[in-house]
């Protein structure tokens, strides 16, 4: 078969085994086990991936001890009672011809005491950078008990049918921290010399390889802070893994980057530059004989990876956040379909940002991560019943909706008011950094040629039009608009903005749009916490704006803290000049000045300003609902036009109302957030 990714779709063998491409779906979180089992809901997200071409599996970290339970959804630690319940999940993989490891971590000092109780273990007692706690440093004794924990584990992956495992060393990880001085003040064999701080892994990794047998596959994961002073430089870490590689310790080392100290580089967002890990990756290239080195960090694509394997600077590479999007990534750039790959974001608001509140994991843009066993994957069977499927409205729920019915077999039209597809989430793509979200919008533009949606642009849709059309199911997307009252929810007795009617004010949505004429000072109003305010600001800046940022909140970017973006932006902001304003209001505008109010003191303040622009909550634009109720005309409404909330759930309403339809239950039984019927 040809391929436009040669050294991608190239086999090769690691440790007796062979794996079918270069592409690995690496290690994290998923955090979907029950009662620390893996059960159905795991199985399928990982099974999906395997059928999806993935060459590779490493299944999320096993925490090995008491002492690093880290999350709610973490394996059992030291309970054969994983055994079977992984059994079940490795013999699916290996069905769908995928290789299929587990990671082993201790995360050390950086513990989650709400999570563990127990104290953090670590070499010398420093305190944790995950919560506010000190650690405990370890005694002999419990050094010899993590180790043979390690071990332990490993022998339960082996017989719950794991091709291997893969030793945690990364982050700031345990084996990180006896790696690092500043970590590591021991005075005895396990700390000083590179030697006894390289004793505790050579030990794990060699207990490992005895117990479990050379055709057992060990591999290592490690990553790089360049910007930190207390990590290993570059030329430390290289020694170190150079050495595990020459004692035959290990058969890969995955090379991330970031950690605690560099955390928003640790899952990149858009706000960095793809191939993260490959500078690491590409050292130790040069270096590592025996084992083979895989590159992981922001590498979304296929194209990221065949660059990076021409290149020479890795042997395989890990595909994470690209194969949550797009669990058959692998399977359509092998056969020839790249385009077909639903792009990811980089924007982490559904993966980690549901992870990092202990949630199991999902994808702004693919609902079905996590419902994998409840959809039947992320695959679409063709109906036995074709239906004339009319969409009203081309945001985010609208394209989702049209494009699964068109999968399904449907035939389906969409109508767009405007002219062009993607409503105010083409908007958030204008902003800085953020043109992937264009790119998905040509995606669903793509599919619908493919399947044959007809597109109406410039189509303004009303009752009688749904009529007149004779559709069998009508789904209405119409979205949300801003308000224009200037109402801020932080100041709930005022209905509306005193001197609003001076002019000059305008919302982020017509901003974005090029639809507002702004002065020279502009001062943005954010209570969304998010990109819509944030990004809008960016953007202003950039255009040589002077901008003073208002929120209410504690601190800028607020929800983006749960993406680990929001550090990274508040640093680009303030080097664009923005300023900010936190825990403060607009008490009212003077038309050429605003004036804020702190929440702390009541302290007022002049600010001068030519425009004033509102990130707010928006209102639900359900017109056509409520004419359509009028008319009994049934129809499914999905997205913002129910309730304005985030993307992510106008996809997973748009995806459930086009699955609905001639499925075996109703399509008004659940299917969407808002049904009517006549």
């Amino acid at each position: 078969m040809t391929t436009s990714f040669p050294k991608t779709f190239s086999e090769i063998t690691l440790a007796g085994h062979r794996l079918r491409n270069r592409i690995v779906f690496g290690a994290h979180t998923a955090n979907m086990s029950v009662n620390g089992l893996p059960g159905d809901q795991t199985t399928a997200y990982y099974v999906e991936r395997a059928i999806g071409g993935a060459a590779m599996i490493v299944v999320e970290p096993m925490p090995v001890h008491p002492a690093t339970v880290l999350t709610r959804g973490n394996f059992r630690t030291s309970d054969d009672s994983v055994i079977p319940a992984f059994k079940r999940l490795t013999d699916s993989v290996k069905q769908h011809g995928a290789v299929i490891v587990q990671q082993l971590y201790h995360v050390g000092s950086h513990g989650d005491s709400d999570l563990s109780f127990h104290p953090h273990w670590s070499p010398s007692g420093g305190p944790s950078y995950h919560d506010s706690d000190g650690s405990h440093a370890m005694t002999e004794d419990e050094i010899e008990e993590t180790i043979d924990a390690f071990v332990k584990a490993a022998l339960r992956c082996r017989a719950a049918g794991f091709d291997g495992v893969e030793v945690w060393a990364a982050y700031g990880g345990l084996l990180d921290q006896f790696w690092t001085p500043f970590y590591n003040r021991r005075e005895d064999r396990w700390g000083g010399s590179l030697e006894n701080r390289t004793r505790f892994s050579r030990e794990i990794l060699s207990r490992i390889r005895h117990a479990c047998g050379p055709d057992f596959i060990i591999g290592l994961t490690v990553s790089d802070e360049p910007g930190c002073p207390t990590a290993l430089n570059r030329d430390q870490l290289t020694e170190i893994v150079a050495g595990l590689d020459e004692e035959r310790l290990i058969d890969y080392v995955t090379c991330g980057s970031g950690g605690y100290f560099d955390y928003g580089s640790l899952m990149p967002t858009f706000l960095y530059p793809e191939r993260l890990g490959v500078e690491l990756s590409a050292r130790l290239k040069q270096v590592v004989r025996h084992a083979l080195v895989t590159a992981e960090s922001h590498i979304r694509t296929p194209e990221n990876a065949e660059i990076t394997l021409g290149e020479g600077a890795a042997d395989l590479v890990s595909i994470v956040r690209g194969q949550i999007a797009d669990p058959h990534l692998a399977n359509k750039a092998r056969l020839g379909t790249p385009e077909d790959i639903r792009g990811c974001l980089s924007c982490n608001q559904m993966c980690w940002g549901r992870r990092s509140r202990d949630y199991w994991i999902s994808c702004l843009i693919n609902p079905s991560v996590g419902r994998e066993a409840e959809w039947g994957g992320d695959r679409f069977e063709p109906v036995d019943n074709p239906q004339l499927v009319l969409v009203v409205g081309g945001g985010p729920a609208g394209l989702e909706a049209a494009r699964v019915a068109a999968e399904r077999g449907h035939r389906v039209i969409l109508a767009e008011a405007s002219d062009r597809l993607g409503g105010a989430f083409r908007l958030a793509g204008e902003q800085p950094r953020r043109a992937q979200i264009l790119d998905l919008i040509r995606w669903y533009e793509t599919r619908f040629e493919k399947l044959g949606v007809e597109v109406r642009f410039n189509t303004y849709i009303e009752g009688s039009d749904v009529a007149e059309i004779g559709a069998d199911v009508v789904i209405v997307a119409t979205g949300s608009l801003p308000q224009e009252t200037g109402f801020q929810k932080a100041m709930p007795d005022r209905p509306s903005l005193a001197g609003i009617e001076q002019g000059n004010v305008f919302s982020a949505e017509s901003v974005m749009a090029r639809q507002a004429r702004l002065g020279k000072r502009v001062v943005v109003v954010d209570e969304t916490g998010g990109w819509k305010g944030c990004g809008t600001a960016w953007k202003l800046a950039e255009q040589g704006h002077e901008v003073v940022l208002v929120t209410p909140d504690a601190l800028i970017g607020k929800e983006l803290q749960r993406t680990s973006a929001d550090v990274p932006l508040r640093r680009t902001l303030s080097m664009l000049g923005v300023q900010f304003r936190t825990e403060t209001s607009i008490a009212s505008w003077q038309g050429n000045a605003a004036i804020l109010v702190s929440h702390l003191t009541g302290k007022r303040e002049t600010v001068g300003a030519d425009s004033l622009v509102f990130s707010t909550t928006n209102v639900a634009a359900n017109w056509l609902a409520l004419e359509l109720t009028e008319l009994a005309i049934p129809f499914v409404e999905i997205g913002d036009g129910v309730a304005p909330r985030q993307a992510p759930y106008a996809f997973y309403e748009g995806r459930r109302a086009g699955m609905a339809i001639g499925a075996a239950e109703d399509t008004r039984n659940g299917a969407t957030a808002k049904i009517c019927a006549a």
